[in-house]
C-alpha cells in the first residue's frame, strides 16, 4: 500500500507543480489508486488497456510461434502488456508483430538449450507462459528435450528472477505411465515445474480446433490417409479461442495460482464422428485405409528418418488408441466464467476453403439440412 501511495503521489506532486498546458496534460494520465496492481513479488503495475503507454505487466510467451500462440499473445497486448517473444527462426514469427500496439510485442532470440538466452528473456517479466511442445519427433529435438528438460530450463529461469506468475500449458491425457511418450513427457515436465516453482498453474487442454489446427484441417486434407484404430478415440475437442481467452484471465486471477485446469470442449466426439462433420462440410468423401499397429508404427518411424517434412509419428499411432481422460479434480472453464464453443457450430468457418468452386457459395451444412427437412410435410395419425 505503501508503493500504491508513492505511485499517487509522485503524480500528484506532477500536476501542482506544472505550468497550466502541461498540467492539463498530466492531469489526462493521472490514474487513481484502484489501477495501481501490486504483485505476489511486491511490484507494482499500473494497469492500462492498449495504447502506446509503457506501464502494463511484462509477459514473456515461449512456443509464442505455434498455433495457440497468436492467440494469447494477441488477447495480452490488446490488454495493455507489453509481450516477449522469443523465436528460433527469423520467418516463423513476423505475423505477431501486428497483434499488438506499437512496441507491445518484443522479439528477442533464444534456443532452448541455451540457458542465459532463456534468461535474458524472462528477467525483466512478471509473468511467463510456457506453450512449447512438439507433436512428433525430429532429428534435433526429441519429445523428452522439448517437454522434459526445455521445461526444467524455463522452470529455473523463472524462479532465478522470481517471476510472479508461470503457467505452463501441458496437454490431456498427462500421465507418467502412459504407453504414449508424448503423453509420459508431458507429466514429467509439469512434475519439474511444480518442484522448482511451485505455484505454476498448470493448463491441459484438449484436442484444438481453430484456422491452423491439426485435427479439422488434418481430416479435410487429401495427405492424411492412413489410420490405425478405425478413427475410434474419444475426446472433447477444444476452440484455441477459448483456450487463449483462459489463458488470459489466468495472469489476472490470483486463485489460479498452483491450481491445475482441464480446458475442454461441451461435447464428446470420436475422429470418425469428426471426419463425418468434416466430410458433409467439404461436400466431399475422404478415405481413410486402416492399418494395424504392428505395421503402421514401424512404417512411420522409418517414413519420419527418410524425408523432412512432418508426417504420422509412431506415437500419434499409440495415441490413437488412448480416449481423454478428465481428471476431476482439475479446474475447467467453469470455473473462469467461460462457455467454451462447441466444435460443430464452427466447422463452416475454418472448412469452406476446402470446397471446390462449385459449392463454395451454399450456406453451413447445418443451414442446409434443416431446409431439407422444411420440403417434407409431416402429418400425424390423429388428424
Amino acid at each position: 500500500m505503501q508503493k500504491c501511495r508513492a505511485v499517487q503521489g509522485a503524480l500528484g506532486s506532477k500536476v501542482l507543480t506544472s505550468p497550466p498546458t502541461a498540467r492539463l496534460q498530466s492531469r489526462v494520465q493521472q490514474r487513481n489508486i484502484q489501477d495501481v496492481f501490486i504483485t505476489r513479488t511486491g511490484t507494482p503495475i499500473i494497469k492500462v488497456q492498449g495504447g502506446s503507454v509503457i506501464p502494463g505487466h511484462t509477459a514473456t510467451v515461449f512456443g509464442a510461434t505455434g498455433f495457440l500462440g497468436r492467440y494469447i499473445v494477441n488477447r495480452l497486448a490488446r490488454q495493455g502488456c507489453t509481450v516477449v517473444v522469443p523465436y528460433r527462426e527469423e520467418m516463423a514469427k513476423r505475423h505477431l508483430k501486428v497483434t499488438g500496439d506499437l512496441g507491445r510485442v518484443v522479439f528477442m532470440e533464444y534456443d532452448l538449450r541455451n540457458t542465459q538466452s532463456i534468461e535474458e528473456s524472462v528477467r525483466h517479466s512478471d509473468v511467463v507462459y510456457n506453450l512449447v511442445g512438439r507433436h512428433y519427433p525430429t532429428k534435433n529435438f526429441d519429445y523428452g528435450d522439448v517437454h522434459v528438460d526445455g521445461v526444467e530450463r524455463i522452470a529455473e529461469a523463472v524462479a532465478k528472477y522470481d517471476v510472479d506468475r508461470f503457467i505452463h500449458v501441458s496437454s490431456y491425457n498427462a500421465d507418467p505411465n502412459s504407453p504414449s511418450e508424448f503423453f509420459r513427457t508431458k507429466a514429467r515436465g509439469e512434475q519439474i515445474a511444480r518442484s522448482i516453482y511451485p505455484e505454476t498453474t498448470i493448463v491441459r487442454p484438449a484436442r484444438m480446433f481453430g484456422f491452423e489446427d491439426r485435427l479439422l484441417h488434418k481430416l479435410a486434407g487429401v495427405a492424411n490417409v492412413f489410420t490405425s484404430n478405425h478413427m475410434q478415440e474419444r475426446y472433447w475437442p477444444v476452440h484455441a479461442i477459448d483456450v487463449g481467452h483462459a489463458l488470459e484471465l489466468m495472469l489476472f486471477d490470483e486463485s489460479t495460482v498452483a491450481q491445475t485446469f482441464e480446458l475442454y470442449g461441451p461435447k464428446n466426439y470420436s475422429t470418425w464422428e469428426i471426419s463425418e462433420l468434416v466430410d458433409r462440410e467439404i461436400i466431399k468423401k475422404r478415405r481413410f485405409i486402416n492399418v494395424p499397429k504392428p505395421l503402421l508404427k514401424p512404417f512411420a518411424y522409418w517414413l519420419n528418418r527418410l524425408i523432412w517434412w512432418p508426417t504420422i509419428s509412431p506415437d500419434e499411432v499409440e495415441m490413437e488408441f488412448l480416449d481423454q481422460k478428465i481428471d476431476p479434480t482439475a479446474k475447467t472453464f467453469k470455473d473462469l466464467g467461460i462457455e467454451p464453443a462447441e466444435l460443430s457450430d464452427l466447422t463452416f468457418h475454418y472448412l469452406k476453403g476446402y470446397r471446390s468452386a462449385m459449392y463454395s457459395d451454399l450456406p453451413p451444412a447445418t443451414e442446409r439440412e434443416k431446409a431439407e427437412e422444411k420440403k417434407y410435410l409431416h402429418v400425424l395419425d390423429n388428424q
